[in-house]
């Protein structure tokens, strides 16, 4: 039983919901019903009690309508030595007039689709978070990459994040990329304030026959934030789809990837690094689902955790029966800089077919003391050798990221906090 049963604020969102998709958000009110938000001992959400953390924080259990954004606003958000283009977005709604017009992709909002099949890549019986997004988002964006067609820049999801305390933000993104095409996108977030707000997003992403698709997200939520993030992708036959996640920032983050291959020779790929302090709080939670043979799946979490700050890996790989020959690769590797630091994993591996490889593991430890030594020998002071070892540690993530400026800014970010820039 849910901890919000008595008086469910989020029902009022449920209840204020436009009247596009109606058989969807019905049938996600349903599950939403049928589920509540996750109870204390609900085992997917074991180690982030994110329900008690949303009924303390949230007052009004309001919507958190778009403010107002100038273009010089975006320019200024822009990382240094970005070429792309740009849909920019304000509490999570997509504003085309400060957004480009990408020559030969259509990007439009989701009520303009209203034949979209929402939901049926990111179930809603399966979260009751993506459950709740579903029945109560106010609008979305749709974004499809037409067959054959190659985006060599990369397109930038700048969310300009600005809710008052208790409000909602509910983003919601359709992603498709025809046969044969290829396309990365980059999903980063500006908060402009520092009230307890809490963001529940929702992309599906399907990628067709022979396509590419690169989704890096930079998660740098202000301090006071509370986010569910939920990514589900369908990828088919020779498709390959590959997600870097990087986790800076919030106070409870629960991320939530799911991908399900579903064709012969698809390939998903899922990294990920957190670098947590304070009291921050972030839940990994991927899931693979092999259905086909002769498909291959590759994890890598990192985590770097300081101060009183927690983190959660559960990775889950599922390979059935009729998935033979699959290769499936997962591993979370944890160091701890601090006695208060705590984190919870959980690497899972699920076979039901007979002639596959397959391997998980995790680690969870502190830095190399002769290796500090070592460098603190060669004239380097402690704490830059700290900094040093620990950016070893994250770029073997960091390098997954194919877009040079990017991972150059995510770089620089890290190394600031590590301490190990010179």
């Amino acid at each position: 039983m849910s901890t919000l049963t008595k008086q469910d604020a989020f029902s009022s969102l449920i209840d204020a919901a436009p009247s596009t998709f109606a058989a969807a958000r019905s049938a996600a009110k349903e599950a939403y019903a049928s589920q509540g938000l996750p109870a204390v001992k609900a085992e997917e959400y074991k180690f982030t009690n994110i329900s008690k953390k949303l009924e303390q924080s949230l007052i009004d259990f309001a919507v958190a309508q778009p403010v107002s954004i100038t273009a010089e606003q975006v320019k200024a958000a822009l990382y240094e030595g970005f070429e792309g283009d740009v849909l920019v977005f304000s509490n999570g709604q997509y504003l085309p007039e400060l957004s480009s017009k990408i020559e030969g992709i259509e990007v439009s909002l989701l009520s303009a689709k209203t034949d979209l099949p929402l939901g049926s890549i990111a179930n809603p019986a399966k979260d009751p978070f993506a459950a709740l997004n579903q029945a109560s988002f106010q609008d979305g964006v749709f974004i499809s990459v037409p067959k054959k067609t190659q985006v060599e820049k990369p397109i930038l999801l700048l969310s300009f994040d600005q809710a008052n305390a208790g409000q909602v933000i509910q983003p919601r993104v359709w992603i498709e990329a025809g046969d044969f095409a290829e396309v990365t996108f980059i999903d980063q977030t500006v908060s402009l304030g520092d009230a307890v707000y809490f963001v529940n997003e929702v992309v599906e992403v399907k990628g067709g026959i022979n396509s590419q698709i690169r989704y890096y997200r930079l998660q740098n939520e202000g301090k006071s934030a509370l986010e569910v993030s939920t990514i589900e992708t369908d990828i088919q036959k020779d498709a390959r789809f590959t997600s870097v996640n990087i986790s800076l920032s919030g106070d409870m983050v629960r991320n939530n990837l799911n991908l399900n291959l579903r064709g012969s020779n698809s390939e998903g790929n899922m990294y990920g690094i957190y670098l947590l302090n304070g009291k921050s709080h972030v839940d990994n939670h991927t899931n693979v689902d092999h259905t086909i043979p002769h498909a291959e799946s590759n994890e890598l979490y990192k985590g770097i955790l300081a101060d009183q700050s927690r983190g959660v890996f559960n990775g889950k790989i599922f390979v059935r029966q009729d998935a033979q020959k699959t290769n499936a690769f997962q591993q979370n590797n944890n160091i701890l800089l601090s006695e208060d630091a705590t984190v919870n994993t959980k690497p899972q591996l699920e076979i039901w077919a007979d002639d596959v490889k397959c391997s998980h593991g995790c680690t969870v430890g502190q830095l190399d003391e002769e290796a500090l030594f070592y460098l603190q020998a060669r004239g380097i002071d402690k704490t830059q050798a700290k900094g040093l070892l620990l950016h070893a540690f994250a770029g073997e993530v960091l390098e997954k990221i194919e877009t040079e400026s990017f991972r150059d800014y995510c770089d620089a970010l890290i190394q600031a906090r590590l301490g190990s820039k010179f």
